[in-house]
């Protein structure tokens, strides 16, 4: 095990890209991994690439004598797996997961495994890509984990926790959960919904511009399909258990997206430039805190289309 490594062996539940990204930044520690997915095929395809120290049969099977068990399935089947691996789970385990909201986790997970310690958090980072094959070790580096620990956690808990999302390079944050959850509607949540809008009408409009919409479609459509191609049970499961905050995030993108119409109907270009010049320097300041590259492919291209 490495040396910076706090845990003995890792259960990774859930094989997709986040799952499949833990399996192999463990493996890049020496770390021991066992992997399960509660599909036989991507079991079979895990196997073949070698995704884990063992591809377990039941999740029963893949967290026994693990010391820390991190769930990778969508958020509104955590409470589903974790009842089901509860009968193999080790005295003195730490379940984690990696789930884009975080108070709904919690409470499904404190009500499916009472009495074990269980610490949430939300590593932000993704790309668009899906399935085992779409792991890599590198997916966390220089991205943020946040922790969301009950009032209740062992300090000494979190703080192993905290280390082993630092050697998979990411730099971690503590806060509420319900507050995360908050913050996430605005940064994430809400752009993945505005993204499968608008490629959705795009979509429609297909029937009536024979193909323009897709064969002329600048960066910002481009970017937007990027998005959308996002898992669809994960976002799914998202918007659902964090409807509260979504939708509050919503009414307040609606009222400014009204602004802005009003801006346009009374030709108010001093309107609009504010607008646009206010917006322009929060795209400089992800830029400048290293959560997005300036380059015109914004540096994906380096990852083999990876981001």
């Amino acid at each position: 095990m490495s040396s910076v490594a706090p845990f003995r062996r890792i259960a990774v539940i859930g094989l997709g890209l986040l799952g499949g990204s833990v399996a192999r930044a463990a493996q890049a520690h020496a770390i021991a991994v066992t992997g399960y997915d509660a599909d036989p095929e991507v079991r079979a395809r895990a196997r073949a690439i070698a995704l884990a120290d063992a591809i377990a049969d039941s999740a029963v099977e893949a967290v026994s004598g693990a010391d820390l068990v991190v769930l990778c399935v969508p958020v509104g089947a955590m409470g589903t797996a974790a009842r089901a691996m509860a009968p193999g789970l080790a005295p003195g385990v730490l379940i984690s997961d990696v789930g884009s909201s975080k108070a709904g986790v919690a409470a499904a997970l404190a009500e499916a495994l009472p009495g074990h310690r269980v610490i949430p958090a939300h590593p932000v980072a993704g790309t668009e890509q899906s399935g085992p094959d779409a792991g890599f070790a590198a997916l966390f580096r220089n991205r943020w984990c946040i922790l969301t620990p009950p009032a209740d956690a062992d300090p000494a808990d979190l703080a192993r926790l905290a280390a082993l999302w630092e050697a998979f390079g990411a730099r971690v944050e503590v806060m509420d959960a319900e507050h995360h959850d908050l913050v996430l509607a605005v940064t994430s949540h809400l752009p993945h919904l505005i993204a499968y809008c608008i490629v959705g009408t795009a979509s429609d409009l297909e029937r009536v511009t024979q193909s323009e919409v897709i064969k002329y479609s600048a960066g910002g459509f481009r970017d937007f399909t990027r998005i959308a191609a996002s898992d669809p049970t994960m976002w799914r499961d998202v918007f659902l258990t964090n409807r509260d905050a979504v939708l509050d995030m919503l009414g307040r993108f609606n009222r400014d997206l009204a602004d802005l119409e009003t801006a346009i109907r009374a030709g108010d270009g001093t309107e609009l430039f504010d607008h646009f010049t206010r917006t322009r320097a929060i795209r400089r300041s992800i830029i400048e805190m290293g959560q997005d590259d300036a380059r015109p492919d914004f540096g994906r291209s380096d990852h083999n289309g990876k981001s």
